[in-house]
């Protein structure tokens, strides 16, 4: 009865025997090195600046066309669309610099913890 019928495992039988996954025992997945939290670091911190160059020349655009329509129902959809736009590439920018600054302390604690491991 603990058995559904349908073919697929009940989420508590999984939890159960977490070590029953095909997947796991196939082959383990590599450990990350240093290079790849550089190189990770770095081109998410290269997509950061373009992003924040965009996001300029978005502010810049928006800044010199100022939208002038008559209705005002159409001048607050134009005003909120605009903030949305700019506020889109901005969280973009952040997005981006945030986890480049976070691979590039992973790729200093990782290339710490391996002197460590050496001297022990």
């Amino acid at each position: 009865m603990n058995s559904p019928s349908n073919g697929f495992k009940k989420e508590s039988d999984e939890l159960a025997n977490p070590s029953s996954s095909p997947l796991d025992t196939i082959s383990p997945e590599p450990k990350k090195g240093p290079l790849s939290f550089l190189s990770g670091s770095i081109t998410s911190l290269s997509f950061s600046l373009l992003s924040l160059f965009i996001s300029k020349k978005i502010v810049l655009y928006f800044s010199i066309h100022t939208p002038n329509y008559s209705s005002p129902i159409a001048q607050s959809i134009a005003s909120g669309f605009k903030t949305l736009i700019i506020g889109i590439s901005f969280l973009a920018t952040f997005t981006f610099g945030f986890i480049g600054l976070g691979l590039f302390l992973v790729f200093i604690r990782s290339l710490i913890e391996g002197n460590k491991d050496k001297t022990d």
